[in-house]
């Protein structure tokens, strides 16, 4: 539902799904979608292909993937290991580059804010290889070798006095990576995708989205290297909680009665205010380390 409120969300696949409600076709984007039986998981393919679908999708043109696995908020080891298995190919298929490329991962975030922790924490768990190929090369990691991988934490700019983008482009002139995957956390429309969902996308990121902070896009555009965003919603904002509450009281009205009360009811300062579950100190910390040991493997190959 359009209208006073806009609804927030930085998942592709959600921005596909409100044309879908309304049975509006959309031209210059594809939208593919697969079930996973076995492992109970959903992912959703959206290649946004010209200027119009960008316009209509308020996404930059370019490849989403969408994983939705809902027991990741479970404790369960096994099922975790399947998940960042399937993080690891959909990311090795975005990945440009040979097996010899150089990567740089940004874990954006503040460690201090728990849902926005993610970044630094997924940072935290990898395998750092950068500084042992360079000095003995890559032989020195045995059997398995790997990509030259290095990363940084940027923290926010109330922290440095600097926009991530200055850091990050200041990092990407004297290190020379191949390739930029930047990690951080974003909003949902939906309560039931909280700390369940990866989006992976070739378009970059913009740090701060989440809650509605943007900051200057880290993409190709910024970088002059491919960026490839990986991101997990770990807030909703108030005002959709009460957007889909009212919503369902109010089936009979016609829908722009619906939007115009809807419009009136959520106030901006709703729009501000931001929700995340109560568990989420241990729920980021599972799920950076799936994050981190699907970037692992992705990023490892058999020497």
């Amino acid at each position: 539902m359009i209208g006073k409120y806009r609804i927030r969300t930085d998942l592709a696949m959600e921005n596909g799904e409100k044309y879908e409600n309304d049975d509006v076709e959309l031209s210059g984007v594809v939208i593919r979608k697969d079930y996973n039986q076995e492992k109970d998981v959903h992912t959703t393919y959206v290649q946004i292909q010209t200027e119009h679908g960008a316009r209509m999708m308020e996404k930059p043109i370019g490849t989403y993937v969408t994983i939705e696995a809902p027991n990741l908020t479970v404790l369960d080891e096994e099922y975790h290991r399947e998940i960042a298995g399937e993080l690891s190919e959909h990311l090795r298929a975005l990945l440009p580059g040979g097996d010899e490329a150089a990567i740089l991962v940004i874990g954006l975030g503040n460690r201090d804010i728990t849902p926005d922790a993610l970044g630094p924490q997924v940072v935290e768990n990898l395998q750092i290889t950068r500084h042992l190929v360079k000095e003995y090369g890559a032989a020195a990691l045995g059997e398995k070798c790997a990509r030259k991988i290095s990363a940084l934490v940027p923290g926010v700019m109330a922290q440095t006095g600097m926009e991530t983008m200055e850091i990050v482009r200041g990092v990407v002139k004297e290190t020379n990576p191949d390739v930029v995957v930047v990690i951080d956390a974003l909003a949902a429309r939906s309560i039931r995708r909280l700390n369940c969902t990866i989006q992976l996308t070739d378009t970059g990121i913009s740090p701060g989205s989440g809650v509605g902070n943007y900051r200057n896009a880290l993409n190709q555009e910024t970088l002059k290297v491919p960026v490839i965003g990986i991101g997990v919603p770990t807030v909703v904002d108030a005002g959709t909680i009460i957007h889909d509450a009212v919503a369902e009281l109010l089936e009979s009205l016609e829908e722009s009665e619906m939007d115009e009360f809807l419009g009136e009811l959520i106030s901006p300062s709703l729009q501000s205010m931001y929700v995340t579950p109560k568990e989420i100190d241990e729920t980021i910390k599972r799920l950076s380390i799936t994050i981190s040991e699907g970037l692992n493997k992705a990023f490892l190959y058999s020497g």
